[in-house]
Parts: structure tokens; C-alpha cells; sequence
């Protein structure tokens, strides 16, 4: 059985390590002529790292990540808030911050302990099904064959785009901003902090290495829109992004499967978009082993709008320039920080769904 991953990214890359690790003859392709070197997703969640640990990605990732195990809340400059993440076992209780270029690296070595590499520059433009094979055609011409072919390959997917799937969604009209900077002496150097700022701006810091962090907004300057002094004595990158909230109405049509942000895309609040990818992939590599692939797309529908659901509810609720949410946001966390159950609860929801 051989099968065709296109796409490159952790998404890509953990279903291409998870099907050779159960010895599916697998190529991977991207069209990039490298991987990016840009830290896009940062937080690992701990069922993500539960999935990688069979393929020794886990390991690596733990030697070099950032174990995140609280969580600060401000309103401007007044901390509301402090949740420990550490309250939900020693084995899990943390988010794991590290950057996505690294992980993909990580990711790249342990499928070339395999023996596969990701062929760079190796662009899909085109494919077919007949009987029970894929037909991928690519930008040089050539015509390969395949049992099965798996589509990671971003928002701008040309797999789903061929395959005619409705990506029913909308797109955010406001303009957000990223910066990866590093700083000296920041007070929450193994931390996430949330800052909401008046109007339903909002800010977040996380730490991806000691002395660098990435800070994101819903404001056209990131770094401009912390109350907090920020030292920073490098920038990595900056740039405004938009986002879009959709997803698949079908997840695979007959051999040809979609994974990751070519299935689903909405909103980082709440850091599950390349975690719900690494998911989808591995899932797709568990029942192409099983032999129960027939299930996947139902199941992958079912929790990706679990999750977009729940990601759009709280980036409504943070990002809301009502004068009453304001007020509820303040008294739900006075009321979580008087109370230990309502503190491990909400600790509990950020690391799993």
C-alpha cells in the first residue's frame, strides 16, 4: 500500500511519520522549495504530544519546548486572574510552547529515521481517481499512482480545491498583529498572558525559547497594544494577518482525504488549530491501519465543529466591545479566582476538549 501526503506542515508531516511508523509506504510533497522558518502555532497540547510520543516526536519536543503551567488574565494593567495549569496532574498539566518551525523539524527527523524525506519543490497541480487508485499529476509533468492521497496542505488547499468540497465559512472583517521579539525580564517567562484592553481589543504574550516571545493581537501592532513594558531587544518577525472561520462539508471524497487546515480553519484563540490537524492526521493513519477509514470523515467533522464552535465562542466573548461583557468577563474571573473547582475546571478546559 503506498499513499501521498501533500503538504508539509505539522499536519503533513505527523500523518506521514504516523503511517510509516506502521510501515505504509509513504511520500511526502510541498511545493515550498523549504520549510517555513516561521514560528506560527506555538502551543502543543497534551493530547498531541500523547499522539507523537509512539514515533519519539514527543521526546524531542519536551527537550526543547517551554512547559507553559499558568495562565495570567489582566484587565489593562490589573491582574484578575491566575490559573495553574500544574493542578491537573504532573504528567499533563502543561501546555507545551514551542515554535513551529521547530516542531516541524523535529517532525522531519524522526520520518527520516523511516527512511522518507519530503521531496521540496515537488508541486501537486492535479489528480484523479480511477477504480481504486490516485492518480497525481504534478507541476513537471509527471503522472504517479496511488492507493491513497491525503490533502494537508493549508487553507489554500489545491486537494480540496480539486476534489469541488464546499469550505463553508466566513472571513473576520478587524486586522490582527504578530510579533516574535526577544526580551529581557519578563515576569512571566513560563507563562501565557492575556491582556483585555478596552473596546474588546485583546493581547496574549507566550514564551517560545528563554528570552523570546511571541505576542499576538486584534489591533494592528501587536507589541504597541501591551499595557505591560515589554524589553525587546530583537525582532524576529512582524505582520498583520486576517482570519477565516470555516470548514469542510465532507472530509474525503472516495481515496483522496483532507487534514488539518485544508479541512477546518478558525480563530488561535484557544490554540487548537494545529493541534486538531495533528489529530486529523493521526487519526486518518490509525484507521488506514485499522481498516476503518470509512469512519474518519464523520468523526473528523464532528470534532472539528466541536472546536471551531468553541473557539468562536470565546473569541466572541474576549473580543466583545460590550459594555456587559465587560462586566461579566470581570465577575467570572473574581468568581474563578475565589473558587478552587471553578479554577481546576477552567484549568482542565484549556488543556482538553
Amino acid at each position: 500500500m503506498n499513499v501521498m501526503v501533500v503538504g508539509a506542515g505539522p499536519t503533513g508531516l505527523t500523518a506521514a511519520v504516523e503511517l510509516a511508523r506502521r510501515g505504509v509506504d509513504v511520500r511526502i510533497v510541498d511545493k515550498r522549495a523549504e520549510g517555513s522558518g516561521f514560528s506560527r502555532a506555538v502551543g502543543i497540547l497534551p493530547k498531541s504530544l500523547e499522539l507523537l510520543e509512539a514515533s519519539g516526536a514527543s521526546a524531542r519536543l519536551l527537550d526543547e519546548g517551554v512547559r507553559i503551567q499558568r495562565v495570567h488574565v489582566f484587565q489593562g494593567k490589573q491582574e484578575l486572574l491566575t490559573v495553574s495549569l500544574g493542578q491537573q496532574g504532573a504528567d499533563g498539566g502543561f501546555i507545551l510552547a514551542l515554535a513551529q518551525d521547530r516542531t516541524e523539524a523535529i517532525l522531519r527527523d524522526c520520518l527520516s529515521n523511516h527512511g522518507v524525506a519530503v521531496e521540496w519543490s515537488r508541486e501537486l497541480t492535479d489528480f484523479r481517481q480511477e477504480g481504486d487508485r490516485v492518480f497525481a499529476v504534478f507541476a513537471d509533468g509527471a503522472t504517479e499512482d496511488f492507493d491513497y492521497l491525503v490533502g494537508a496542505d493549508g487553507v489554500r488547499s489545491r486537494v480540496r480545491d480539486a476534489l469541488g468540497v464546499d469550505y463553508d465559512g466566513i472571513n473576520l472583517p478587524e486586522t490582527w498583529s504578530i510579533a516574535d521579539v526577544d526580551a529581557n525580564g519578563w515576569p512571566f517567562d513560563k507563562s501565557f498572558v492575556v491582556f483585555r484592553l478596552d473596546h474588546g481589543r485583546v493581547a496574549v504574550v507566550v514564551p517560545l525559547e528563554a528570552n523570546r516571545y511571541r505576542v499576538i493581537s486584534n489591533t494592528d501592532n501587536a507589541l504597541a497594544a501591551l499595557p505591560l513594558p515589554l524589553a525587546v531587544t530583537n525582532i524576529h518577525r512582524e505582520g498583520e494577518f486576517k482570519i477565516s472561520v470555516r470548514q469542510v462539508d465532507r472530509y474525503n471524497v472516495d481515496r483522496v482525504y483532507l487534514a488539518g487546515d485544508a479541512a477546518h480553519c478558525h480563530s488561535p484563540v484557544g490554540g487548537r488549530g494545529m493541534n486538531l490537524g495533528i489529530d486529523d492526521a493521526a487519526e486518518f493513519a490509525r484507521r488506514l491501519a485499522d481498516g476503518t477509514l470509512e469512519g474518519y470523515g464523520e468523526s473528523r467533522h464532528a470534532r472539528g465543529r466541536r472546536v471551531i464552535k468553541a473557539s468562536e465562542g470565546l473569541r466572541k466573548f474576549v473580543t466583545s466591545k460590550s459594555g456587559i461583557n465587560a462586566m461579566l468577563f470581570r465577575v467570572l474571573t473574581a468568581a474563578v479566582g475565589r473558587v478552587p473547582a471553578l479554577q481546576r475546571g477552567l484549568g482542565r478546559a484549556m488543556l482538553y476538549d
